[in-house]
């Protein structure tokens, strides 16, 4: 996945979020990406989305990674 690709993605879902679930998303966000962000750092990720300030918790939700499985929604979406 190339970086614009990954900022995209992390721009979405950061405008995307309700009200008081911004941080949770971008958890999210480095979880679910946590293969691909190896390749670029989050500060550049976020940087490049346009977020420069989530970058911290984008390393936590990476971080996370190897601890946590994403539930499905009954919609069949990663809850975002």
């Amino acid at each position: 996945m190339e970086l614009q690709e990954l900022a995209d993605i992390l721009r979405e879902r950061y405008d995307t979020a309700p009200e008081g679930e911004k941080v949770v998303r971008v958890h999210l966000f480095g979880i679910k990406y946590a293969e691909e962000l190896r390749s670029f750092s989050p500060g550049r990720v976020a940087k490049v989305a346009g977020v420069p300030a989530v970058s911290n918790e984008i390393s936590k939700g990476r971080n996370l990674a190897k601890y946590v499985v994403l539930k499905e929604q009954e919609n069949g979406s990663d809850g975002f």
